[in-house]
């Protein structure tokens, strides 16, 4: 793979920026495309330029917005609030589709890029409930991707099987876990860092962070 590229899916978030420094360690060339779905707020696209720009990525920013147009959640909608699945329900948060999309024009664009490999941070382990985040369906699409453009494109998941204290342990050895805990952007409220401290996604992180200090 030190003689490879390949495609970031990219938010600007904790997870997406740890696989962006995971990939960094292990192909020759790297670009990263983060996805504009007239999100709640674009904060995040943001983050996800100053982070490229920090490493002198290549960044691709797609235009999504059909996207908001299908799939109205609290993401996509300010009216609407951001709640945790209950009784088997998913989150509020919860785009449906939206990993089927972006990976799929992700894939489209590694392809014209002549990158053979994708990288995202979807994880089944600490996951919302998200069914788009399965390792059954990343495995899926990735077969569905190859046979529609007859390619070898390989998508990989370093955090498929990572809690939350052990994608903060990742990020440790790297050397870049401060970096990630200031720079980057997962708060569902659009702050930066350790962001809200109370919606889910902020929830979730502190929690693995706060486990991960301790086991050190």
């Amino acid at each position: 793979m030190k003689n490879e590229k390949a495609m970031v899916v990219f938010s600007g978030g904790q997870d997406s920026t740890t696989c962006l420094f995971w990939a960094l360690e292990r192909f020759a060339e790297v670009e990263a495309v983060t996805f504009d779905y007239n999100q709640r707020h674009d904060a995040e696209i943001e983050c996800a330029k100053e982070i490229a720009n920090d490493f002198a990525i290549k960044h691709h920013i797609l235009n999504m917005d059909l996207l908001n147009q299908l799939a109205p959640n609290a993401l996509t909608r300010d009216n609407m609030e951001v709640k945790a699945g209950e009784n088997g329900e998913l989150p509020s948060t919860f785009v449906p589709g939206r990993n089927l999309l972006f990976f799929s024009f992700a894939g489209i664009l590694a392809n014209q890029v002549d990158a053979k490999h994708m990288i995202t941070g979807v994880c089944e382990t600490d996951f919302s409930g998200y069914p788009d985040c399965r390792d059954d369906f990343v495995k899926s699409l990735n077969v569905t991707l190859n046979l529609a453009m007859d390619e070898n494109l390989v998508i990989h998941t370093p955090l498929m099987w990572l809690n939350k204290a052990e994608t903060w342990k990742l990020a440790d050895d790297m050397g870049k876990l401060d970096y990630i805990r200031s720079k980057t952007l997962t708060c569902y409220n659009g702050i930066k860092g350790d962001g809200c401290g109370t919606c889910p996604a902020c929830k979730l992180r502190l929690q693995g962070y706060e486990k991960y200090i301790k086991m050190k």
